[in-house]
C-alpha cells in the first residue's frame, strides 16, 4: 500500500514538472494577444465609444446613462504594455479628444478611480501625453467631495458636476482603496490634497478595527460605527489589505507599513481556517496537508461565521508574494486552483468545506491569474505557467464569443451573461500576457500595480 502510494505521488510531480515544462511561453503569448485582439475588436465594432460590450446581444451599457468611456481609458496601458501601439496612440487620442467629466451624473467613487483615475494615470505615465494628466486631475478634483465626511471616510458616490454625495453606508474596500491612485496624481500635480485625503481615510479605516485586530464588512462612513461585522478578505474587504502594504511600498510610508504588518498577523490568526487540519500551518509556515484557506469569522470575537471562499479571495497569494510569504502564497494557490479546477472555472462564492458552489457567476475575474503570475515571477516554477495555460484554454472554450468573451451566469452549468466587463481587458488578460511574456516585457519591480492591475511607477523623489 506504501508502494502504491508513493508511486502515486512519484508519477504526480513527474506529471505536473513534464507538463508545466512543455508550455511554450512565446506561443502562449501570440495566442494571449490574438484573444486580447478579438474581445477588443469586438467591443470597437459594436460599442466604440461607450463604456462596455454585451458580447451577445452585441449591444452596450454605459453605466449611467452616458458614456465615460469605460473600456477605452481601463484598457489603455494594457494596448500598450501587450505591443499595440499605434492601436493604443489611437485609442488614445480619442479620449484625449472627447472624454468629458463635465456631466450631472452621480458615480461610484471606488470603480472610477480604480478604473478611470488609474486608467489615465498609468496611461500618462507610459506615454508622458500630459493631457491624460489634466483629464485624471479634473476628474480627481470631482472626486474630493467624497472625503468631506464627519470621519474623513468617503461616501460612495459623488455627483461629478455637483459635487453632492450620498451612499454612507460603506466598507473598507471603497473606503481603503484610493491611496494609490490618489497618492500618485498627488506626487504627479504637486497637490498635497489628493495624498491627504486617501491616506487619511485608509487610516480611519484601520483605526477602526476590532480590539482583536479585524475589520468589518460594512461601515457609516458618517458613524464610523460597523453595520456588518463579519470578517474575511473577498468582496468589500479585499483590496484593503492590498492597499496597505501597497501603499507602504509606493510611497516608502512607515505608518502604513506598521499598519500592514499588525492587520497581516491578525488576518494569519483569525482568517485562517484553524478549524480543519487541513489548514493548520507546521512551525516552518506550510500547511500540514498541503492545503490552505481562509475563511470567515466575527471581528469582535474571531469565531468562524463562514467556511467560503471564491473568485475574488484568489488575490490574497500575490500580496502574500509581494509580503515575501512565499510559502504561504504557493500553498493559497494550490487551494485557488482546486476551486477552479472543481468546475472547470472559478465561482463567485465557493465553500471549501462542503466543495459546493454557492455563487456561480463568474465575471472574467482576473486575481487567480494575478497571483499566477506573481508567484511565476518569485519562484520561476513552471508549474504556473502550467495551471495558467490551462486556465486560459478552460476560458477560451466556456467564454468566447463570435465577437469577444462573455463572463457566465453559472459556472457549472456553463450558461454565459451578456457582459464583458473592461476588467477583462485591463486585468485579466494583461495579467495572462505577463505571465507568459519574456521576462524583459515589463519589469515587475519597477512597478506598483493598483487593484485594477494599472502600473504605476515611483517617477517621484
Amino acid at each position: 500500500m506504501i508502494r502504491r502510494l508513493l508511486l502515486v505521488i512519484c508519477l504526480g510531480v513527474v506529471s505536473s514538472t513534464a507538463f508545466g515544462q512543455s508550455v511554450d511561453k512565446k506561443q502562449m503569448t501570440e495566442r494571449v494577444k490574438a484573444e486580447f485582439l478579438h474581445s477588443w475588436n469586438g467591443y470597437k465594432k459594436h460599442c466604440w465609444g461607450h463604456d462596455d460590450l454585451k458580447p451577445i446581444s452585441k449591444t452596450c451599457r454605459d453605466w449611467y446613462g452616458t458614456s465615460i468611456m469605460m473600456t477605452p481609458v481601463d484598457s489603455l496601458d494594457s494596448l500598450y504594455m501587450l505591443g499595440f501601439k499605434k492601436e493604443a496612440d489611437e485609442t488614445r487620442e480619442y479620449i484625449v479628444k472627447n472624454l468629458n467629466f463635465d456631466k450631472d451624473i452621480s458615480v461610484q467613487n471606488f470603480e472610477i478611480t480604480i478604473r478611470i483615475l488609474g486608467g489615465l494615470i498609468s496611461a500618462y505615465q507610459i506615454t508622458g501625453d500630459k493631457r491624460l494628466l489634466a483629464l485624471a486631475d479634473d476628474l480627481g478634483t470631482r472626486l474630493l467631495p467624497v472625503f468631506n465626511s464627519p470621519t474623513g471616510l468617503p461616501y460612495k458616490n459623488v455627483n461629478l458636476k455637483s459635487g453632492k454625495t450620498d451612499g454612507k453606508i460603506s466598507n473598507p474596500a471603497e473606503t481603503g482603496t484610493l491611496l494609490l491612485e490618489f497618492g500618485t496624481l498627488s506626487k504627479l500635480t504637486g497637490k498635497p490634497v489628493y495624498f491627504e485625503k486617501a491616506k487619511r481615510a485608509l487610516v480611519e479605516t484601520y483605526k477602526r478595527r476590532s480590539p482583536i485586530g479585524l475589520v468589518g464588512t460594512n461601515i457609516d462612513v458618517e458613524t464610523g460605527k460597523w453595520t456588518n461585522t463579519d470578517s474575511h478578505v473577498s468582496a468589500e474587504i479585499d483590496s484593503y489589505y492590498e492597499y496597505l502594504l501597497k501603499g507602504a511600498m509606493l510611497f516608502d510610508d512607515k505608518e502604513l507599513r506598521d499598519m500592514w504588518e499588525d492587520s497581516i498577523a491578525k488576518v494569519h490568526t483569525y482568517l485562517a481556517d484553524e478549524g480543519s487540519a487541513m489548514s493548520k500551518l507546521n512551525p516552518q509556515g506550510k500547511p500540514i496537508n498541503g492545503e490552505l484557506w481562509y475563511g470567515h469569522a466575527d471581528m469582535n470575537t474571531g469565531k468562524r461565521t463562514a467556511t467560503t471562499t471564491g473568485a475574488l479571495d484568489a488575490f490574497f497569494p500575490a500580496l502574500l508574494v509581494l509580503d515575501g510569504d512565499k510559502n504561504r502564497a504557493a500553498m493559497l494557490q494550490e487551494s485557488m486552483f482546486k476551486m477552479w479546477q472543481a468546475n472547470g472555472i472559478e465561482p463567485e462564492v465557493y465553500n471549501y468545506k462542503s466543495g459546493m458552489v454557492e455563487h456561480g457567476g463568474y465575471p472574467l475575474r482576473p486575481e487567480i491569474v494575478e497571483s499566477a503570475y506573481y508567484l511565476y515571477q518569485a519562484t520561476k516554477d513552471a508549474k504556473y505557467l502550467a495551471t495558467g495555460k490551462q486556465m486560459f484554454e478552460d476560458l477560451v472554450k466556456n467564454c468566447r464569443t463570435d465577437v469577444a468573451y462573455a463572463g457566465l451566469k453559472n459556472v457549472e452549468t456553463k450558461e454565459k451573461a451578456d457582459y464583458m466587463h473592461s476588467f477583462w481587458l485591463a486585468e485579466t488578460l494583461k495579467y495572462f500576457y505577463l505571465l507568459f511574456a519574456d521576462d524583459k516585457s515589463y519589469d515587475i519591480k519597477k512597478a506598483i500595480f493598483t487593484t485594477e492591475a494599472h502600473p504605476i511607477k515611483k517617477t517621484w523623489k
